[in-house]
């Protein structure tokens, strides 16, 4: 069976087929897309999807996208089955949430995969994420557009750059991988959300934290802490957060209308990439005013991380995937 592509750039052939119940109109006028996400209208997230809808409407092409921000809709994780089967048509949505159903899909939040923002682009248009292309479109989905976000640690201890900087020291992650890397650094690991790790730190129960940049900054942890390592030229936590949508959705729409969601597309991609990168030098400034010291990770305590990923998330990830091997190597392939 053919897949689909990725980036939706490639010529389409052409499709006449029913358009997807609950999604999309039949009356006269414009289709209607239903989107949905978890994120304020502030986010940047939301704000991807609203250029992708504002594009699509601009094109005048009888096609229009409703978006249902900050959950709404339907709760995070409980967009993907209803898109699979049609009844939701587009989501923004963290691919390694799918895990449960597709394991490769965990690769996507993966400590150490992923270095900056350039070296994503590169997986954007690598096999290893036709691969995963693949593999959703095996589960009714396709990607309309790729994004990553990145994020740091921050310390009330002292700097965090090399694995031995973790030692002994309470520690919240994001996403089950990166816990695992700490622990094998000598980490201990308190589970919460991003909510709270503020009150965590004034209380002395958490010592540090690894989160997004935007986090970061959102739920002021520069008031707590006196060390921040930030996403930049070497970054350990990346998290890819695509606009998906449903096969069966897409699929009833006309030649016309998928060109201009790929080409709406396109313009989505460079403001997330954009804006990501925005998003980690401001956090950077938003700290230095407030008084933290500044760590940037070189290429060798970038490597010393991978070493400790290597013996423990990856490991994880090969045992309980299958093929996880190939993936994986696929992955590190991109360099």
């Amino acid at each position: 069976m053919k897949t689909f592509k990725t980036t939706l750039t490639a010529s389409v052939a052409a499709i006449t087929m029913s358009v997807a119940a609950f999604g999309m109109s039949t009356s006269a006028g414009a289709e209607t897309l239903k989107l949905s996400h978890q994120w304020s209208t502030s986010d940047i997230r939301h704000k991807v999807a609203q250029i992708v809808a504002d594009e699509v409407k601009a094109a005048d092409v009888d096609l229009e996208i409703q978006i249902f921000p900050s959950g709404s809709l339907f709760k995070a994780k409980e967009q993907w089955t209803p898109m699979t089967r049609g009844q939701l048509d587009m989501i923004v949505y963290p691919l390694a949430y799918a895990g449960g159903r597709i394991p490769a899909t965990n690769l996507t939040l993966m400590p150490a995969l992923v270095k900056n923002h350039d070296h994503a682009n590169r997986i954007n248009e690598s096999p290893f994420m036709d691969k995963i292309e693949e593999l959703l479109n095996e589960d009714g989905v396709v990607t309309v557009a790729k994004g990553w976000l990145a994020g740091g640690f921050a310390s009330t201890q002292g700097c965090i750059k090399q694995p031995d900087d973790v030692k002994g020291m309470q520690i919240r992650a994001a996403g089950k991988s990166f816990e695992q890397m700490l622990q094998g650094a000598g980490g201990s690991i308190a589970a919460m959300p991003s909510s709270e790790i503020y009150p965590a730190m004034q209380t002395g129960v958490l010592d540090a934290a690894n989160t997004s940049s935007s986090s970061f900054v959102s739920y002021r942890i520069y008031e707590q802490v006196k060390c921040y390592t930030p996403a930049a030229g070497n970054a350990l936590w990346f998290m890819y957060q695509p606009v998906l949508m449903s096969k069966k959705s897409y699929d009833g729409l006309n030649d016309a209308q998928k060109e201009a969601l790929a080409a709406a597309a396109k313009v989505a991609e460079a403001y997330y990439t954009a804006e990501g990168r925005k998003q980690d030098s401001d956090s950077v400034e938003v700290f230095k005013e407030a008084g933290v010291e500044i760590a940037d990770l070189s290429d060798e305590d970038f490597a010393a991380w991978q070493a400790i990923a290597m013996k423990t998330s990856y490991a994880k990830f090969v045992e309980e995937t299958p093929n996880g091997q190939e993936l994986l190597d696929l992955a590190l392939s991109v360099k």
